[in-house]
């Protein structure tokens, strides 16, 4: 056999083993059963971003580690511009989580831009909704970092 005729032989192979592959994935995937039909069920009823509860549990989570872990009187004042970005963006088989953003102003009068996630059953002991969220700037410890210290990447989505 040429060369050539070789290399295009083997070339043909590796496309159709991609091919089967990512057929196989797609077929895997579809075949899932949805957080609420589990045996042990969730109901994908969460709070939304803009919930009053979800804002209070951030500010008050923020003041306590500003507080306790860096020393800083800093807190967050408010919120404006909240929008969701994301709803289960995984699949329906995932633990049910909302993605969203907003502005948050903060006591020394700086805007930062605020992502976070509300998602069902990973609050206290897995009773009820937990809410996760990196104040832009501000992620001193790195926990959403993915690119550049100030980027926290990895509360989105």
């Amino acid at each position: 056999m040429r060369p050539s005729a070789l290399l295009a032989s083997f070339l043909a192979g590796l496309a159709l083993s991609a091919a089967v592959s990512s057929a196989e994935a797609r077929s895997a995937r579809q075949e899932v059963t949805p957080a609420e039909e589990r045996e042990f069920p969730y109901d994908a009823d969460i709070p939304g971003c803009q919930d009053p509860d979800i804002l209070a549990k951030m500010s008050s989570q923020f003041a306590e580690k500003e507080s306790k872990f860096w020393n800083s009187s800093l807190t967050i004042l408010g919120y404006d511009r909240i929008e969701r970005t994301a709803w289960r963006p995984w699949g329906l088989d995932y633990v049910p989580r909302r993605f969203c953003t907003a502005v948050a102003t903060t006591s020394d009068g700086v805007r930062r831009r605020v992502d976070y996630s509300v998602r069902e059953s990973l609050g206290i002991i897995g009773s009820v909704w937990g809410v996760e969220f990196c104040v832009q700037g501000l992620d001193r410890n790195l926990a959403y970092a993915y690119a550049s210290a100030t980027s926290c990447r990895e509360a989105r989505p």
